[in-house]
């Protein structure tokens, strides 16, 4: 059976008859499933849930629907006997079905090493697939992939963001008008499956980037060490560009011990002077040192930290990205020009440090998709002295080092929550002369309501009022994106009210638990 695996390399192979079990049934798995289909394997979907139009399809592109509890390894999973399990990247190691097929000797790929195989779908004009560049990191990997993309873009190339990022890779493989240049964002659950095969179908990258390395997602994982691990495959077999954090020891460290490709160079950034294989800042201006002849003696301008702030792209940690996107850009042969031109049209994404409203002197700053401390604490250092809405779903990551690094210089804190306990401990403990104030509205469409009217109360003239939760949104929102709308619509709301209720009972900050 590792044989066959093993020549199932290509699109063209002999992928007829393959047995075949898909493991989840959202965006992800339902591309698997119409990926195997097309090539003839047998596919068997397995999944708790679905929804109707993912399940109504399974049928039509000739798959097999198997729905119920996926507590204990359902029979009929066992009796179809599949040759490769392929895992939607939300099932855990500890899932009963990835245990079972670890236990069991079943291969088990996730969608991105699937698209490795398959990538010769569409080929560009010299007969070759696409080039793949990775990014992960705790933080910021969106950005960087939009950034990565937009340059290469704008540098002539045919680049599409994929991956984690919202498009399945292998939509992205198969697309027929075809790509130069696909820019992959991996998240640690895909990087975990990707690591368990090293062989035939391990992808080999143009350039990868971890761009930092914090906890999170340690209840996936298990441990700290087992998600570092998981991060640090996106460097193996990297062909040109290892691009690492300079400020992150925990990046150059998976760089030094990283499988490359022979003759691939190490590639730091960070926010100081670069030196001959980097790029930094230089008295406020982007440079580049690494990819030019004369880089022991010159440097190239890329952009300005004050063009970048015209755009809303100053914060210390945007123009990190900016730079390790640059880099990524850069291995590729795209032109510093294009780079500064895909940055003066660049706009982030909503509910990444986004201004959602200014009154009375007042800035409401929306930064929802800081869903960890590390991200968080990126916020706090764009904005010291911030009142701080801060809160949610923890993830088992201690919020402690956090508020004991970046609480103290707050304003206030307002605790939204069910995890609300954890969060004021932390302030009580570490930074005790912070006035913090809970919200114990439950429901969903009070919570921010409520937050506002609270940090209304506080703010002064001058002040900035940050939504930078560090934590996931899943205890009272259905995501990131609607806690960061909730949290806008709230702003708008008070603003456009136009009362002065400074001293309203309701949005006095007296009349709530001083914690």
């Amino acid at each position: 059976m590792t044989d066959r695996l093993d020549s199932l390399t290509s699109w063209n192979a002999d992928w007829k008859g393959l047995r075949v079990a898909v493991l989840g049934l959202a965006s992800t798995g339902f591309s698997v499933a119409d990926t195997l289909t097309e090539l003839g394997a047998d596919v068997l979907v397995v999944t708790e849930t679905a929804a109707e139009e993912y399940s109504r399809l399974v049928p039509v592109i000739g798959a097999r629907l198997w729905e119920g509890s996926l507590a204990e390894v359902p029979a009929a999973l066992v009796d179809f006997a599949p040759e490769v399990v392929v895992a939607s990247p939300g099932f855990p190691p500890s899932h009963p079905v990835v245990a079972w097929a670890r236990e069991t000797g079943v291969a088990l790929w996730g969608d991105i090493e699937l698209a490795w195989r398959v990538r010769d779908k569409v080929t560009r004009a010299d007969g070759t697939p696409a080039e793949w560049v990775f990014i992960t990191g705790t933080n910021g990997k969106t950005t960087t992939t939009r950034l990565t993309a937009t340059m290469l873009v704008e540098g002539g190339l045919r680049a599409a963001p994929c991956g984690n990022i919202g498009v399945p890779i292998l939509d992205a493989v198969r697309d027929p008008a075809g790509f130069d240049v696909l820019v992959v964002e991996l998240s640690s659950h895909q990087l975990w499956y990707l690591g368990l095969v090293d062989g035939p179908g391990s992808p080999s990258p143009h350039a990868a980037v971890c761009l930092n390395l914090a906890d999170d997602h340690l209840l996936w994982h298990g441990s700290f060490d087992a998600y570092r691990d998981a991060k640090a495959v996106v460097y193996r077999h990297t062909k040109v560009a290892a691009v690492y954090n300079k400020a992150d020891d925990a990046t150059m460290r998976m760089v030094e011990d990283a499988d490359v490709v022979e003759g691939a160079r190490a590639i730091g950034f960070d926010l100081g002077v670069p030196g001959p294989s980097d790029l930094g800042v230089i008295d406020g201006i982007l440079v580049d040192r690494a990819f030019l002849e004369e880089r022991r003696t010159s440097a190239l301008e890329l952009t300005t930290v004050a063009a970048l702030h015209q755009r809303g792209l100053a914060a210390p940690h945007i123009v990190a990205n900016a730079l390790a996107a640059a880099a990524l850009a850069r291995s590729l042969g795209v032109e510093p020009g294009a780079i500064r031109s895909a940055l003066d049209g660049f706009r982030l994404d909503p509910h990444r440090i986004e201004v959602v409203g200014r009154a009375d002197g007042i800035t409401w700053v929306d930064d929802s998709k800081a869903t960890n401390p590390h991200a968080a604490a990126s916020s706090l250092a764009a904005y010291p002295g911030a009142v701080w809405i801060v809160g949610g779903q923890l993830k088992g990551v201690d919020i402690g080092t956090l508020v004991a690094q970046r609480g103290p210089a707050s304003r206030a804190a307002v605790v939204i929550g069910v995890e609300r306990a954890e969060v004021v401990a932390a302030f009580e403990r570490h930074a005790p002369g912070v006035p913090v104030f809970e919200v114990d509205h439950t429901e969903t469409e009070s919570v921010m309501t409520r937050a506002v009217e609270l940090a209304a109360g506080i703010a002064r003239e001058g002040d900035v009022v940050l939504l930078a939760p560090a934590a996931a949104s899943f205890d009272q929102f259905t995501g990131y994106d609607d806690r960061g709308s909730r949290f806008a619509a709230a702003v708008r709301a008070r603003i456009e009210g136009g009362a002065d209720r400074e001293h309203d009972d309701d949005a006095d900050p007296e009349g709530a638990r001083d914690s």
